[in-house]
């Protein structure tokens, strides 16, 4: 897996959807282009000063991605929103909470100026920013009702930015270490599939070069020696693939057991309950594997397509065959449908496992029931026990593929 595989996370939300917030200055405006506020030019520099600094501090933040790039910024847009309010009054009040919301979405959560078990600098900066609205607007008479108005506003403005943008780089935070674990792990099963392969085959190959090697020199000497070094060298190939392909399963599926375990709590976390049952020996290998895939691939349709809430998975060892079945409630179909019909069509999941089942003489057979529910049933051929009881085979056999 590449650093490509896997698309961008930005740290922060794009500072556009902050720009409309300079409408609230709209009430400003009309006032000097109405000749409320005397010198009126003066007036007019500092609300273009003000968008001009609320912008490009934004903008420096989200284009850079560091804070100190835009403390100049910031600091003077504090200070130019302070001499109007305090050279116009409290007409010009509205500046105090379009700073406050650029302080939210500019300062980090952590820095220079706290520590990570102090407040979070944004909303330090909210309520200072607040405070000083409010003496500001103390020191100019304003009533209660605008006291109230001028610290509420500014305080709360700025820690609903700050707190959706603390969120946002949360989960970005969280999705970037998730696909770091994910990258990891693949790493990690790469690295343990070579380690598995060169401690399986490394000393095979080497055998099998010696042998060549002795092979050809007893060729035209001693040919009945190198025929029984040339058969010695096919048993150790055969015996060398048919580890190759025991890996390879253990590799490619989780096994039975665990399939079980991560179809319950799947389909838990779905809603639905789930119902196991199993009986007989300990499963072989091959079939340990075919069957965790089966269980996987039903599980995985039941929470896509069932609309049930009640799943039963069966495994039973007939002696003979192993099979597993897997049932839900979900809607009723026409009683005509069978499932212990051969799969005809399906998904691609159903076709794949149908083609791993008969490549090692197994069956899969699935679709609804009668009263209701989907039924997935497959079967495996193991090797019989010497133990074995041929009526539980036949039991067994008799009862495959019917629903309940």
């Amino acid at each position: 897996m590449t650093q490509g595989d896997f698309p961008e996370v930005p740290d922060r939300p794009a500072v556009v959807t902050l720009y409309p917030w300079l409408l609230i200055t709209w009430g400003a405006a009309s006032r000097t282009v109405h000749g409320s506020f005397h010198p009126r030019w003066v007036a007019a520099a500092g609300l273009a000063a003000f968008a001009v600094l609320y912008l490009a501090a934004l903008w420096v933040r989200w284009r850079t991605g560091r804070p100190g790039a835009a403390y100049p910024l910031l600091a003077a847009l504090a200070a130019v929103t302070v001499a109007l309010v305090i050279g116009f009054g409290q007409d010009m009040g509205a500046l105090f909470p379009l700073l406050s919301i650029v302080c939210g979405a500019v300062l980090p959560w952590v820095g220079p100026f706290n520590s990570r078990h102090g407040p979070p600098l944004p909303i330090l900066a909210a309520f200072t920013v607040a405070a000083v609205s409010l003496c500001v607007a103390i020191a100019q008479g304003a009533d209660a009702g605008n006291l109230w108005s001028s610290w509420y506003g500014a305080a709360l403005s700025g820690l609903i930015v700050a707190i959706i943008y603390r969120y946002i780089e949360a989960v970005a935070q969280l999705r970037r270490t998730r696909e770091e674990l994910a990258r990891s792990a693949v790493d990690a099963e790469r690295l343990r599939f070579a380690r598995d392969m060169h401690d399986l085959l490394g000393h095979t190959l080497s055998v099998i070069v010696v042998k060549a090697q002795v092979a050809r020199k007893l060729a035209g000497r001693d040919t009945a020696q190198a025929q029984q070094q040339a058969a010695d060298i096919e048993e150790i190939g055969r015996a060398a693939l048919g580890e190759v392909r025991q890996a390879v399963a253990g590799y490619r599926g989780r096994g039975l057991a665990r399939e079980l375990v991560a179809a319950r709590a799947a389909l838990a976390d779905a809603g639905i309950t789930t119902e196991v049952r199993q009986d007989g020996p300990p499963i072989p290998p091959e079939a340990d594997a075919l069957l965790g895939w089966v269980v996987r691939e039903g599980a995985t349709n039941i929470i896509r397509h069932s609309g049930g809430h009640q799943c039963e998975i069966a495994v039973r060892d007939a002696g003979g065959t192993v099979t597993v079945t897997i049932r839900d409630d979900g809607p009723s179909v026409p009683s005509s449908l069978s499932p212990s019909a051969p799969l005809a069509t399906g998904g691609h999941g159903l076709d794949g496992l149908r083609e791993r089942l008969a490549a090692d003489g197994g069956t899969l057979a699935a679709g609804p029931c009668p009263g209701g529910g989907f039924l997935l049933t497959a079967t495996v051929p193991v090797p019989v026990p010497a133990s074995a009881s041929a009526s539980a085979w036949a039991s067994a056999s008799a009862s495959r593929g019917a629903c309940p």
